[in-house]
């Protein structure tokens, strides 16, 4: 099995494929296009790699930052999705936004990715909540249970004014769910005036 490759870059391929040289050997892996840019020809680099195996093919992932090779596991780790499909979320959304999505239940931003429809979103958020390191959303104010219910509503109503899912996600991120909902409200419009400004 092929764990990882530290070698030149030969080429980039429009399907996000790269061409891989390490001594003397070529090796195609399939990439994101994130991870496609950064990979300049002639460059050196290191890849993370998954050696998938079937019975009529071999293929390699491969992923500059560890922590998209540890999302790319847990992905596929889940019922139904196989490599292909972890790596069009992850060409979709960078590990730290699918952490987000997954603990604010954001089901719009899983659709994004093709193939992805409602009810397989809805599935993957449960099935990823408890494999994923989800921050602490809730918390205890006054003797009540606030957080994700507050940053639910803020969410919405971002939403309603027209601002798109990864600007909410963005600024959301910033912000204290144990605070009331007007007051985190007021906060996300804010930073969000300033960030289109």
């Amino acid at each position: 099995m092929i764990g990882s490759l530290r070698g030149t870059v030969v080429e980039r391929n429009a399907d996000s494929t790269v061409l891989f040289e390490v001594g003397g050997i070529g090796y195609l892996v399939h990439v994101t296009p994130r991870t496609l840019a950064e990979l300049e020809p002639t460059s050196q680099a290191f890849m993370h790699v998954y050696h998938h195996i079937r019975e009529d093919a071999q293929t390699l992932f491969g992923f500059l930052e560890k922590e998209e090779r540890v999302a790319f596991d847990t992905l596929i780790a889940t019922h139904g999705i196989g490599p292909s499909m972890a790596m069009s979320i992850l060409a979709t959304h960078s590990p730290r936004a699918l952490i987000d999505i997954v603990a604010t239940n954001d089901h719009g931003a899983l659709t994004l990715v093709p193939g992805v429809g409602k009810k397989t979103a809805e599935r993957l958020l449960i099935e990823l909540r408890g494999k994923l390191q989800l921050p602490v959303l809730d918390a205890m104010v006054d003797g009540k249970t606030v957080g994700t219910s507050v940053m639910t509503d803020v969410r919405e109503a971002l939403t309603g004014l027209g601002y798109s899912s990864e600007e909410i996600r963005e600024v959301l991120r910033d912000l204290s769910a144990t605070d009331s909902a007007e007051n985190v409200l007021r906060q996300a419009l804010n930073a969000l005036g300033v960030r289109r400004a």
